[in-house]
């Protein structure tokens, strides 16, 4: 009987490939807005399970379980947000004065090079407020694109509510789906495996979440150390950026040199601010995620990179945020199958043994 299968040719099953690489591409781009919060609804879902699991023996039904789970964590993103909503606002008051210094350092500019090299740049006109005014009112169609782009995340806010409901009321019967899809394997296996991959994307969000905090705390102290204006909200706003891998610490540290910049007489402060942010970065780059998250991603740096570079040209910041643990995960599924082991070997980070050959 084994002979008689059907054995593709090397160049179709390529071609096979590539298609399904290409119709997976598509899909992901047409269906963004309902792919993105359904698969954060996922990650969230994972993370509030040990709170309705822990109701529920408590005597609670499934369903009220679910709801309170699901209430706890709107509660913390609605306060976190909110938090920041006041940052902002106590941020946005000071920026006439930042616009004031940077008219200033814009004539300054325009001086040296109109006395030394006889050039008008036209820099010391500064920047004209009522002409950003006008250009707001005669372009109102990009305002109504921007309210729609707001409605937009209003709905995909909606959507990833509905999402972790449903995940935490049918995790049971996820479960089973994915245990009956195993077939080949035993049932129990497989849930115990669903249940490692439960934990490892708890152990990397909770991970992820303890170094946000204390690169939190860290660059508001340093701020506040330099007499930095602000420094609360410079200090959580760089600490929430450090979930974007490579990219995040470096627009994290850009905004509050910047600032310094302009609020202050010496560069010593804007210097101050991205040699402290660096040494924070090394940090935290080299201890902090690798003792706090650890091995819950064990990716290598390639695959990390390339996943960060594709995830970002499909889905933006978004792709950037969600595909890590996604490969992550997709790397302990691939070990669930020898034919797939290869890929999970491919994924993961590479052995002292193997790289003497």
């Amino acid at each position: 009987m084994e002979q008689n299968k059907l054995q593709l040719p090397a160049i179709l099953k390529i071609l096979i490939i590539l298609l399904l690489i290409i119709a997976i591409v598509f899909i992901m781009v047409v269906g963004r807005h309902l792919l993105i919060p359904l698969l954060l609804a996922g990650y969230i879902s994972a993370l509030l399970t040990p709170i309705s699991d822990w109701m529920e023996s408590k005597k609670l039904s499934r369903t009220l379980s679910s709801i309170i789970a699901l209430l706890t964590g709107l509660v913390g993103i609605l306060g976190l947000l909110t938090f920041i909503g006041f940052q902002v606002a106590s941020f946005t008051r000071d920026l006439d004065n930042v616009g004031d210094k940077l008219n200033k350092y814009l004539e300054d500019i325009e001086s040296f090079l109109s006395d030394k090299l006889q050039i008008e740049t036209g820099l010391g006109k500064g920047i004209d407020k009522e002409s950003i005014i006008d250009l707001l009112e005669t372009n109102s169609g990009s305002v109504a694109d921007i309210i729609f782009s707001t409605l937009g995340s209003l709905t995909s806010f909606l959507l990833l509510t509905v999402f972790i409901f449903f995940f935490l009321l049918f995790r049971s019967h996820l479960t089973q789906f994915a245990a009956m899809l195993f077939h080949k394997h035993d049932p129990e296996m497989v849930k115990g495996k669903i249940r490692d991959l439960k934990k490892v994307v708890q152990r990397y969000i909770i991970g992820v979440i303890k170094v946000m905090a204390i690169l939190a705390i860290v660059n508001t102290a340093i701020l506040l150390g330099l007499g930095i204006k602000h420094a609360v909200f410079f200090g959580v706003f760089a600490g929430i950026l450090n979930i974007i891998p490579f990219l995040g610490p470096f627009l994290g540290a850009v905004l509050p040199t910047i600032f310094a910049f302009l609020t202050k007489d010496s560069l010593w402060y804007p210097l101050g601010v991205v040699i402290s942010f660096q040494i924070v970065q090394i940090i935290e780059s080299n201890f902090l995620t690798p003792k706090i998250v650890g091995s819950n991603v064990n990716l290598n740096a390639f695959i990390t990179f390339l996943g960060l570079m594709v995830g970002s040209a499909i889905w933006g910041i978004a792709g950037m945020i969600v595909v890590i643990p996604t490969l992550a995960l997709l790397r302990e599924i691939f070990l669930l199958d020898e034919s797939t082991e290869p890929f999970a070997l491919l994924f993961g980070e590479e052995k002292e043994e193997n790289k003497k050959e």
